[in-house]
Formats: C-alpha cells, sequence, structure tokens
C-alpha cells in the first residue's frame, strides 16, 4: 500500500471522537444528530469552523457539561480547537439538542 494513500482522519471526524470521549468522562451519552464543516482561513492559519448539533437525555451533570464545553481541552491529532461556543440549548422531546460551533486549526 502506498503511504500517500493512507489517510488521517479529518477535524470533524476527530472533534466528534473527542466530544464523545468528553461525554463519556462525564458519565454521559450523546449523539452528534447533524456537523457542518465550512473551510476558514486568515492571514496566518487555515482551519475549519464545524457547525454541531449534539442529542443527549437530560441528566443530572448535563447542564454542567454543557456550561464547560467552551473551557474544555480537546486532543486533535493534528489541529488545534481555537474556539468553542455553545449557540443554542433546547429541549425537543425526551431530549436536550445543543448546537455548538467550533473552530478548529491546523497545527503546523
Amino acid at each position: 500500500m502506498r503511504m500517500d494513500a493512507i489517510r488521517s482522519p479529518d477535524a470533524g471526524t476527530l472533534l466528534i471522537r473527542a466530544l464523545r470521549c468528553h461525554a463519556s468522562a462525564a458519565g454521559l451519552t450523546m449523539h452528534v444528530e447533524s456537523i457542518a464543516c465550512t473551510p476558514w482561513a486568515s492571514a496566518t492559519f487555515v482551519g475549519t469552523l464545524h457547525r454541531l448539533t449534539i442529542a443527549a437525555v437530560p441528566v443530572p451533570g448535563l447542564r454542567d457539561w454543557i456550561d464547560g464545553l467552551p473551557d474544555a481541552e480537546f486532543a486533535l491529532r493534528g489541529h488545534i480547537v481555537a474556539d468553542l461556543s455553545v449557540d443554542c440549548v433546547e429541549s425537543i422531546g425526551d431530549r436536550e439538542h445543543v448546537t455548538i460551533a467550533v473552530l478548529t486549526l491546523i497545527d503546523a
């Protein structure tokens, strides 16, 4: 197999894995309902803006987990989480739906 044929996961996939691990460490289970990724660049950085909607059963500790997301540390191989904001939290049926925006930058 050629080495250039081996692809590592993209930032969106790594971000979803990190969020699941972070939720699991808090004793929570979450499901990513949707993700949209848009290329992003400034004069000095290149990355991706991710907009995710997460669904979770409202259990004790969920609100604290949501409130702590902007300050959480996420390890993404080859990328840095530069910014994370919680844009919306709403109850729909028996689940909390959380919309977050995450800017990841390529760690060069």
